[in-house]
C-alpha cells in the first residue's frame, strides 16, 4: 500500500524560505504525476505545482519564478523548495502522486508565513 510522508513546514517571515519533502513508499507505477496542493479554510484545495517522472513541470501561476518543484525517481520522493515566501502562501500543503486514475495523498503539512 502507498504511504506518503511529508515534511519540511513551519512559520517563516516574508520573504524567506522553506523547502518541503514528500517520501512515497510501497510499490509506485515509475510513470506518474506527483505534485502538490494547498488548502486554505473555506476555499477549493488548488495545484501548486506538478511534475512528471520525465521531469516535465508545471506551476500555479501566482508561484512562478519563487517555487520550483524536483524528484528524486530513485528515492520516490517529491520536493517544493520555495522562495520569497509571501503571507499569501499560508496553507496546509499536501502531497499527492497519481498513477493513471488512482490518486494519492499526503497528511498534509502547514506553512505560515508571517511577520
Amino acid at each position: 500500500q502507498v504511504q506518503l510522508v511529508e515534511s519540511g513546514g513551519g512559520l517563516v517571515q516574508p520573504g524567506g524560505s522553506l523547502r518541503l519533502s514528500c517520501a512515497a513508499s510501497g510499490s509506485i507505477f515509475r510513470l506518474n504525476v506527483m505534485g502538490w496542493y494547498r488548502q486554505t479554510p473555506g476555499k477549493q484545495r488548488e495545484l501548486v505545482a506538478a511534475i512528471t517522472s520525465a521531469g516535465t513541470t508545471t506551476y500555479a501561476d501566482s508561484v512562478k519564478g519563487r517555487f520550483t518543484i524536483s524528484r528524486d525517481n530513485t528515492k520516490n520522493t517529491v520536493y517544493l523548495q520555495m522562495n520569497s515566501l509571501k503571507p499569501e502562501d499560508t496553507a496546509v500543503y499536501y502531497c499527492n502522486v497519481r498513477v493513471f486514475s488512482d490518486n494519492y495523498w499526503g497528511q498534509g503539512t502547514q506553512v505560515t508565513v508571517s511577520s
